[in-house]
């Protein structure tokens, strides 16, 4: 365990970032999910760039790295484009 109180903090820090993280990441999935459960075109065309700005928030964050959040992006949007 920690002895020092920078490391104690340091913990403290991390635990509470990683609650921050999680959460964001949680609710993007959600949504990636919700989009591609959409069937209406014009639905899923308004969704869209709601689920494009969390995932670009992710990856500025890094979060999620960049390249995977292209490929996100791409999937998605080809998806929509195909309904």
């Amino acid at each position: 365990m920690a002895n020092h109180k920078s490391a104690k903090k340091r913990i403290r820090q991390t635990a509470k970032r990683r609650v921050h993280n999680r959460f964001y990441k949680k609710t993007t999935r959600s949504a990636i999910k919700r989009l591609r459960s959409i069937t209406e075109k014009a639905d899923a065309e308004k969704f869209l760039p709601k689920v494009v700005s969390m995932i670009d928030r992710l990856a500025k964050k890094n979060q999620v790295h960049k390249n995977k959040a292209a490929n996100l992006k791409s999937k998605l949007t080809s998806y929509v484009n195909n309904l």
